[in-house]
């Protein structure tokens, strides 16, 4: 059985939060074969996650971890 790419998507996502202690945003580049499809930021103070779609840089905010892991996922999945 294949290993959940939901799960490891979450999974860096709430080390995202945990590496977020020190109130520095934190970022992540995540990709595809090789080529980068999104950056993920996660800013403390306001407590976001910014999705940058980087094939045609649209920005999206989320304050819910189950909501961006699905946008990364289907933007990982195309």
């Amino acid at each position: 059985m294949k290993s959940s790419q939901l799960v490891a998507i979450i999974n860096r996502l709430e080390a995202m939060l945990k590496d977020a202690a020190n109130n520095e945003v934190q970022t992540r580049r995540f990709e595809k074969e090789g080529t980068e499809r999104g950056l993920v930021s996660y800013d403390p103070a306001t407590k976001t996650f910014t999705l940058e779609e980087l094939t045609n840089h649209q920005k999206f905010e989320f304050d819910d971890i189950d909501l961006i892991a699905m946008e990364i996922y289907d933007l990982l999945d195309d």
